[in-house]
């Protein structure tokens, strides 16, 4: 299948000069598109000087900060537009690892979309203090709970899609934003029978700069798993 990695960026410049070459590196004859929110540090910029020793790096920019879910919607877009047949959710900060690319890929064969999992057999977190591994695996948890399908990781962002299932659960009734972004996500996915696997992930804590998580993005999750159960 056509490939795309798909990576929202803002004030990742550090990262990114890593992260392209670290993808690239795995041969698995995929392409990369960087959606950048116009990155103050310049971001930007250096991917348009990437692109010129790198073929398969592709740039969209966006005037400004929208949220991480909308970057991912623009760049699934994108993709679609382009013939990407498979499309996957990557960070720019190593917190998802390159090795774990191929394995996450490779679920595509037999099922419809496949989830970078944290907790099953083989996946993990590194460097994770007490608070974060609660409200994560809390989360979780929560989430399978109240929504009731079977799956380990509902908050993860290393996921892999078909182009049909972007296609089947119609990325503009997706509401979320935020950390609840890839909860909707994988439940529409699951609503419409769309079949998923699961693959282990270590997941690092970033390597440059800090977190993006916020308590206002928690608690956006807390509430919206309700709504999108009874709507």
């Amino acid at each position: 299948m056509k490939t795309l990695i798909v990576i929202p960026t803002y004030n990742e410049k550090e990262n990114i000069q890593a992260i392209v070459p670290a993808v690239l590196a795995q041969n698995l004859s995929v392409d990369i598109l960087v959606v950048d929110d116009n990155s103050p540090d310049g971001t930007g910029a250096i991917v348009r000087e990437m692109q010129k020793s790198i073929p398969q790096l592709h740039l969209l920019s966006r005037p400004g900060k929208q949220g991480l879910g909308k970057a991912y919607i623009a760049g699934f877009r994108w993709g679609m537009d382009h013939g990407y047949e498979a499309i996957t959710e990557m960070d720019a900060d190593f917190s998802h690892r390159p090795e774990d690319l191929g394995p996450l890929l490779s679920k595509l064969q037999t099922h419809d979309f496949a989830v970078g999992s944290r907790y099953i057999s083989g996946g993990r977190t590194v460097n994770w203090g007490l608070i974060r591994k609660i409200i994560s695996r809390g989360g979780g948890i929560y989430a399978r709970m109240i929504l009731g399908f079977p799956l380990n990781d509902w908050t993860g962002g290393f996921n892999a899609w078909k182009k049909e299932v972007l296609i089947g659960i119609d990325l503009s009734t997706v509401e979320s934003n935020g950390y609840s972004f890839q909860i909707e996500l994988k439940y529409k996915a699951l609503k419409k029978g769309f079949k998923g696997a699961e693959s282990p992930i270590v997941f690092e804590d970033r390597r440059v700069g800090q977190s993006k998580m916020s308590l206002k993005i928690v608690i956006e999750a807390f509430y919206r798993v309700w709504i999108m159960r009874f709507k």
